[in-house]
């Protein structure tokens, strides 16, 4: 099939510009495209059925930009959202004019500030948003902060759980919005459960929510002074998660782990708490059942582990649960998605129904929390 004449003039005078971005809108048959004198549009006239004609305007661009009629291999998808693409060519993939072609773009390690913001012209998507906030070179530039109003602007159209959580972290990367946006989200944590998972992951030790250290933390800090300087790992796990801001976490997962959304919100709350507590995670652990981790730990604080060693021998005599303590941390330090996969991999549930198939492992977890809380 053959341009209109008119199509065919307009199409390669634009071609003849500096282009940086295309975007075909197919429903109003529209050829959108930025260039260094800004944007311009191109009405189509089509000749024919709107599909071909597409195809064929399609055609045209990845001619002038690849050599090549057959365009972007749109069929690649799960290759391209790996993030396969090469840098290199980042910025032809802008040009042809097809979404899969964005996304690839998006998806991209090499993805810089200024391609970005022409991919977020192209195809201005909340997914495609969440993709450029995770390469640090978006973050640190202009269209970081772009990216970033956005996505609180989109929370509340947002239907997904997984979305909202993983929204919700990557706008918290520093530098991308005020304290005040960030105590503005803060608030909807409340009806919005699911975002305290993002801030957890996000600003574990920056939560906006003021709560008392542990009564013993200042006792506790003082006794293990040494061994703090020393870096040992109970002693820093045990000093942080006493202080104020560790209260705060523990009161912030205590919040999100009483009602749940959905198997998404759970398996990403255990990957976050997993990942504050890391630091005292045991060589060599059962994974996939609490009662046995529980059990684990135990026998770890009651070993001649020298690190355990040396921190209750330094508070012995002056902090009655120390041992509960640093069973506690290390217990929280084993959760994993493992934990509930023989639960999820036989059933959908969501809400209370899946509140109660998990609530083996949830009260255990809750219980461990309170041991740091009272």
């Amino acid at each position: 099939m053959a341009l209109s004449a008119e199509d065919n003039l307009r199409l390669n005078v634009l071609l003849a510009q500096e282009l940086h971005a295309v975007r075909i809108d197919e429903s109003k048959m529209i050829v959108f495209a930025l260039t260094a004198k800004g944007e311009a549009r191109v009405p189509l006239n089509a000749i024919g059925k709107d599909e071909a004609y597409i195809k064929e305007i399609k055609s045209l661009f990845s001619t002038h930009v690849m050599g090549s009629p057959g365009g972007y291999p749109v069929y690649l998808k799960r290759w391209t959202r790996m993030g396969q693409a090469r840098d290199e060519s980042l910025a032809q993939l802008l040009l042809l004019g097809e979404p899969e072609a964005v996304v690839a773009a998006v998806h991209a390690s090499g993805l810089t500030d200024e391609l970005a913001a022409r991919a977020w012209w192209a195809m201005p998507t909340a997914e495609n948003a969440r993709r450029m906030l995770e390469k640090q070179a978006v973050v640190d530039g202009e269209t970081g902060k772009v990216l970033a109003d956005f996505l609180i602007e989109f929370l509340p159209f947002e239907e997904e759980q997984s979305d909202m959580i993983e929204s919700v972290r990557l706008v918290l990367q520093p530098g991308l919005i005020s304290q005040q946006e960030k105590e503005k989200l803060w608030s909807k944590t409340k009806s919005k459960r699911s975002f305290y998972v993002g801030f957890l992951h996000a600003a574990a030790d920056d939560l906006p929510i003021k709560v008392e250290g542990h009564p013993n933390h200042e006792q506790i800090k003082e006794l293990l002074a040494p061994l703090l300087k020393q870096g040992n790992p109970y002693a820093l796990m045990l000093e942080k998660v006493l202080s104020e801001k560790g209260q705060a976490y523990v009161q912030t997962v205590q919040d999100a782990l009483k009602k749940p959304g959905n198997q998404d919100v759970i398996v990403s709350l255990l990957a976050a708490v997993a990942k504050y507590f890391e630091m005292v995670l045991p060589e060599d652990f059962t994974t996939d059942d609490i009662v046995a981790i529980c059990v684990e730990s135990e026998t770890l604080c009651c070993s001649d582990n020298p690190d355990v060693s040396q921190v209750l021998e330094a508070l012995d005599g002056h902090a009655d649960n120390a041992r509960s303590y640093l069973c506690a941390i290390t217990v929280l330090s084993c959760l994993s998605v493992k934990l509930v996969n023989p639960v999820f991999s036989r059933s959908d549930a969501i809400g209370t129904v899946m509140r109660k198939k998990i609530k083996h492992i949830t009260v255990p977890v809750l219980a461990e929390l309170q041991v740091l809380r009272s």
